[in-house]
């Protein structure tokens, strides 16, 4: 199992995410991102941080680098590609992912550990059951996930919404996200399941160094799924 992280001029989260995957014992390279073939990665991932310093708006000049060509092809032939804070920008500029993120309520940057739901999607980057609570890092100034009312409805019906804000119960309540997020949405996925947008980072507690190990399972489930598939 080979994935691919992609490095823009301003990522900071790069080295979190390859040292994850290392840790996890699945192997993983930096793809600069005026990289044109990523054929030989069997999954990509596009890290946090302030890709070309967030100008115009998170992750809108990202979306332009080569790199982002073949991750549009990579993504319309199935391949996982999953996108984590600023990649998750990127993915939204890049139209893989509907919606926009936006400065978050309050306008501070939020730096702390939330509560999360999974929710029944058709994503399958984890083959932990609906309703399991993950603690996750979060870590934006950005992520105020929002869409208009038809997109919204559709991500509903279409099992979209993988990941909600919710309290340390599992119950969602209409001010769960801290970012004020439509829905308490924190991670959607496109509607075949193989592009992941979420705004926590599990790559900062897969080896148990900050606390936990949460997210183990965003990694793991997809390295079995595409064993399933190969199978």
């Amino acid at each position: 199992m080979h994935f691919g992280v992609v490095s823009f001029p301003g990522s900071n989260c790069e080295q979190d995410a390859v040292h994850a995957i290392r840790y996890l014992g699945y192997d993983a390279s930096f793809v600069w991102h005026q990289e044109r073939d990523l054929s030989k990665y069997d999954a990509i991932l596009l890290p946090g941080g302030f890709s070309y310093g967030d100008y115009l708006r998170c992750g809108a000049v990202a979306r332009f680098s080569p790199v982002m060509e073949e991750v549009v092809r990579e993504a319309d032939a199935g391949k996982p590609i999953i996108g984590i804070c600023n990649g998750f920008q990127i993915l939204t500029e890049a139209h893989l992912l509907p919606g926009a993120l936006i400065r978050n309520v309050g306008l501070k940057f939020l730096c702390k550990t939330v509560a999360l739901r999974l929710e029944d999607s058709v994503c399958k980057w984890t083959d932990a059951p609906a309703g399991t609570i993950y603690h996750l890092p979060i870590a934006h100034n950005e992520g105020n996930y929002i869409c208009d009312p038809d997109t919204l409805k559709a991500l509903q019906d279409n099992g979209q919404i993988v990941l909600r804000y919710c309290e340390e119960s599992g119950e969602v309540l209409p001010n769960s996200a801290p970012n004020g997020a439509l829905d308490n949405i924190a991670g959607i996925c496109n509607e075949r399941g193989n592009v992941l947008g979420m705004m926590p980072h599990p790559e900062r507690v897969c080896d148990g160094v900050a606390g936990n190990r949460d997210g183990v399972d965003f990694f793991n489930g997809i390295v079995r799924m595409l064993e399933g598939a190969v199978l």
